[in-house]
Formats: C-alpha cells, sequence, structure tokens
C-alpha cells in the first residue's frame, strides 16, 4: 500500500488533475497528469479509478486497482523521479483480464509516454 502522503483522496484533488486535460492512454490504461511540482521535495500524489462500467463486482474492481498499486511501486523504482504533482491512472476493460505483468508494462508505458509528453 502507498503512504498516506502519496495518495489522492478528495474529490477535488481528482478533479483538479483531470481538469488539467494531459493524458497518456494505451489498451490497458489511461493516464492523467497534474501539474508540474512546485516544491521538489513533495511526493507525487496518485490516484487509481476502476470505474463500475468495468465490473459490477466492487472485488474485481478492487483486485484491478491492487494490481496497479503494486505495478506503480515496483515501476517507480525503476524509472527517473516524477515532475508532476499528482497522478491518475484510469483502467479500460481490457484490464480486468490482464494478468499482473500487463499491467505493469501498460502502467510503465504510459508513464514513459507522459514524461516525454509533458
Amino acid at each position: 500500500m502507498l503512504p498516506q502522503a502519496e495518495r489522492l483522496k478528495k474529490s477535488s484533488e481528482f478533479t483538479a488533475t483531470y481538469n488539467q486535460r494531459k493524458s497518456v492512454s494505451n489498451s490497458l490504461l489511461i493516464c492523467y497528469v497534474g501539474r508540474d511540482k512546485i516544491n521538489p521535495e513533495k511526493p507525487v500524489r496518485v490516484g487509481f479509478v476502476v470505474s463500475k462500467k468495468i465490473s459490477k463486482n466492487s472485488s474485481d474492481r478492487n483486485r484491478i486497482k491492487r494490481r496497479m498499486r503494486e505495478a506503480y511501486r515496483s515501476v517507480i523504482k525503476t524509472i527517473e523521479p516524477l515532475r508532476w504533482q499528482s497522478v491518475i491512472f484510469l483502467a479500460r476493460q481490457d484490464t480486468l483480464n490482464a494478468d499482473y505483468q500487463e499491467i505493469e508494462k501498460a502502467l510503465e508505458n504510459c508513464i514513459k509516454k507522459a514524461q516525454k509528453r509533458f
């Protein structure tokens, strides 16, 4: 689990990140990035979203979120530090049937695309 200081929790924080309109995507995930960091000492705040359109069962949605969180934790160690205040990862329908390695590759791909683009 991510530390509390690294999590997006409030609806206003999610809305502010969505309103930046900076996103990249692949077949499994959509990645929204927020503003650039003002204070480099503060950690990047991350949110994971799985809609009810993906699955009506909460256990399926929670499993996808757990896999995305763990993939983020392992990917963030291997790449250069993120330069945004906030990041949101939104799952797509194919994520339900994907295994952990596919989710990890998709998440890493999204982060690298966003770093090149923004």
